[in-house]
């Protein structure tokens, strides 16, 4: 009887190794999971970081014209004029550069005419 009852205790003890051993290799699965994620945003963070770069890189050779003392032409010549930095590509008349004795258009540049736009509630 004493070595049925023992037996019994070792195979209790063996399949509870077994339940411990399986949640192990599932809790280092999630590990190397969470690890892989980890090392795979970190590599798209640096790829972001990098297009940013090349992006400035590139917005920096396009302008560096800008950054070295030249400027927009007079309003009313026949060059083409730069948008202003920051105005998002629309074109503004620069205040105090036209030649003394010229007239400034009221129209905006380009030749697009200002719509009204009316609301019907007011």
């Amino acid at each position: 009887m004493h070595t049925a009852k023992e037996k019994i205790s070792n195979m209790a003890s063996a399949a509870k190794a077994h339940v411990d051993i399986s949640k192990a290799k599932v809790e280092e699965k999630h590990v190397v999971e969470e690890q892989r994620k980890a090392k795979e945003a970190e590599a798209k963070m640096r790829l972001h970081e990098e297009k940013a770069e090349h992006a400035a890189e590139k917005f920096q050779g396009k302008h560096s014209h800008l950054l070295h003392g030249h400027h927009q032409p007079v309003v009313g010549t026949h060059g083409h004029h730069q948008p202003v930095v920051g105005t998002h590509g629309h074109q503004q008349p620069v205040v105090g550069t036209a030649a003394p004795g010229t007239t400034v258009p009221t129209n905006p540049l380009g030749g697009h005419t200002t719509r009204h736009h009316h609301n019907k509630y007011m």
